[in-house]
């Protein structure tokens, strides 16, 4: 029960649906494809512009049906392989008035409502903003919109039909004024490894590029930037601490 005790807990998540479809659909799907590899590899090593012309004609000079089988068993098991990344990597989203927890290949993260401002969805990706508008998170889900909305809402928090602040965001080029001190670096950087998609590398300049105020919103490829309410930019002082508050902030 959530702690005013009125309402259960309300978890969004893809369901049995989506588990039967990986478990079930991807193993058939591999099966599939797999067999076909078989029984086109003799046409396909016909084809003088085909790679791997070396495989497809090993394929095609062993035995019937031991070949097509074969294959068949392989794509399958890439299937079951394919099905246990995807289980892994989809977000479970439990809410209730007080707290949301997001569970993920195992481990869970909690944020509380007292500090969120405002939750939406933006460009498949779920973001919760505190009252500084800085990011307490950004995960990627699949999961509708609708339904997300619906369990928020239920429980009393703040909800966005999209990016509050989407027109805020500037293009991000190299030497470009107004950003905070180390945040032209920490984007060159970044750009490096969105470009060579290093997405742990990228993962962790956002959050280095965060603590500097600086929020980012990724368009193919390209960096888009705002900051917020706690990032000093050049010429600006830091707040004292009798100017942020009880809070800190």
């Amino acid at each position: 029960m959530d702690v005013a005790g009125s309402r259960p807990l309300t978890v969004v998540s893809g369901g049995p649906v989506e588990l039967a479809v990986m478990w079930g659909g991807f193993p058939l799907l591999g099966a599939a494809a797999g067999g076909l590899l078989a029984l086109a590899a003799g046409w396909v090593a016909g084809l003088p512009w085909a790679p791997l012309q070396g495989l497809f004609e090993l394929l095609d000079r062993l035995p019937q049906p031991q070949a097509t089988a074969g294959t068949a068993g392989v794509g399958a098991l890439a299937g079951l392989v394919v099905a246990g990344i995807g289980t892994a990597e989809r977000l479970i989203v439990t809410v209730d008035a007080a707290q949301v927890r997001l569970r993920r290949a195992g481990k869970d993260r909690h944020v509380s409502r007292a500090e969120t401002r405002v939750v939406f969805v933006d460009d498949g990706h779920l973001v919760l903003l505190d009252a500084d508008d800085a990011e307490l998170t950004r995960e990627p889900t699949d999961l509708p919109a609708d339904r997300l909305a619906a369990a928020f809402r239920t429980h009393g928090w703040g909800w966005a039909d999209g990016d509050p602040h989407r027109s805020s965001y500037r293009l991000w080029v190299p030497d470009l004024p107004g950003l905070p001190a180390g945040a032209d670096a920490l984007l060159r950087a970044r750009e490096r490894a969105v470009q060579k998609d290093r997405r742990d590398d990228a993962r962790e300049l956002r959050r280095e590029l965060g603590r500097l105020g600086v929020v980012l919103r990724d368009e193919e490829k390209r960096q888009y930037w705002r900051l917020n309410g706690r990032a000093v930019t050049p010429g600006q002082q830091e707040p004292t601490s009798a100017e942020r508050g009880p809070d800190g902030r």
